[in-house]
């Protein structure tokens, strides 16, 4: 992690529980609980809402879709990669005013999503835009060269089409 990212906190290492997935899972929910529910981040003055539903093992959607992956909803498997990032989302959202973040909209299923891109780490975090407030979509770690291609083209076309 670049060290020029002081308003980045540091990751949240599975190693550091001893191998204990379920202390793990409890440790960064806390975490997730502190940054989305107690204290809600914005996003260019729009309050940031949950998806909430549906729970599972008493986590919000929002939760599993920053800690997981997959395309099946019941069938998404644990990233650590995520997990490990899970203190990452708030921050990020909350500077994107940082020259080193871009951010743009597309639209994905009939709604406008917002992804804002730590570049230099590979991060990207995902709001969907719904009428009045924001939900926290997902968040991950952008690992594959044709998938930053894709948002490298994604960002400069939204950018061009504002000129």
């Amino acid at each position: 992690m670049s060290d020029a990212f002081n308003w980045l906190p540091p990751l949240v290492l599975f190693e550091d529980f001893k191998g204990n997935w379920d202390a793990y899972l409890d440790a960064i929910y806390m975490y997730f609980k502190h940054d989305f529910i107690a204290n809600k981040p914005v996003f260019q003055g729009r309050r940031l809402g949950l998806k909430r539903f549906p729970l599972t093992y008493g986590k919000e959607a929002t939760f599993w879709h920053m800690t997981t992956e997959g395309p099946n909803e019941e069938n998404r498997t644990p990233d650590l990669r995520r997990c490990e990032r899970i203190r990452w989302p708030k921050p990020v959202i909350e500077n994107e005013n940082d020259p080193r973040v871009k951010y743009w909209i597309s639209v994905k299923r009939n709604e406008n999503r917002i992804h804002i891109w730590l570049v230099e780490e590979d991060y990207v975090v995902v709001l969907a835009d719904r009428k009045g407030f924001l939900l926290p979509w997902t968040a991950f770690l952008v690992s594959r060269e044709h998938t930053k291609k894709k948002l490298r083209k994604e960002h400069d076309t939204y950018w061009k089409s504002t000129l």
